[in-house]
């Protein structure tokens, strides 16, 4: 598919890039999308919930009362669960969420992704820019010439930029990464992605062949 290539006033200008359909074309995985998004999701999850079970509460282990005639349930020490400050049944405990996921399912759920942005008009291409000095200003600036002022905008760059990605901190909803960077959940979180014209270049070398 073919884009008008944009500069950063929102203008378009002459130039015009064919989008690889081998990348943003291609028939959506909804399964892959899906397995990839909540691999992300399950490795933000610290995982660091602890609890005492009945073995880790501190306390007597004497018995509190006979076995047999106080007409209520047995009980074995004051440990138990069912009294106040007794040991958690079946409480979590420290653990890691994360799962196996194919390099070739994440694949497919990146270029799933990016053609589903591409097939609603939400991929914009921008010229390469730079920015002489960190200043959110003018980070807002460009955003609001894109109309994505309190939107939740997504700028793929080829390599890292300081200045550009100190500039995006303080916006709340855009966010700037490196073309290698990009996960599916960050595409769809996305209300519109801006690639500058020479991240193109790294998404074909990302996927090519593979």
């Amino acid at each position: 598919m073919e884009l008008t290539v944009h500069n950063i006033s929102g203008e378009a200008t002459s130039k015009k890039v064919t989008l690889d359909d081998s990348i943003f074309g291609i028939e959506p995985n909804d399964h892959a999308i899906y397995l990839d998004t909540k691999l992300f999701m399950a490795n933000q999850r610290q995982g660091t919930h602890e609890t005492k079970e009945r073995n880790a509460v501190k306390g007597s282990t004497r018995k509190i009362k006979r076995q047999k005639g106080t007409g209520t349930a047995r009980a074995g020490d004051i440990k138990n669960p069912l009294f106040r400050g007794g040991g958690r049944v079946f409480g979590p405990h420290p653990r890691n969420y994360g799962f196996k996921l194919n390099k070739k399912v994440k694949r497919l759920a990146r270029k799933s992704a990016l053609s589903y942005k591409l097939k609603d008009n939400n991929i914009v291409v921008v010229e390469d820019f730079k920015l002489d000095t960190p200043k959110t200003k003018e980070f807002v600036n460009i955003l609001n010439n894109f109309k994505l002022g309190g939107k939740k905008a997504l700028l793929v760059l080829n390599e890292n930029d300081t200045n550009i990605t100190l500039s995006s901190r303080n916006i709340q909803g855009a966010r700037v990464l490196k073309a290698d960077s990009l996960n599916t959940y960050e595409i769809l979180n996305a209300n519109k992605i801006l690639l500058v014209e020479s991240s193109l270049k790294a998404f074909e070398e990302l996927f090519s062949n593979k």
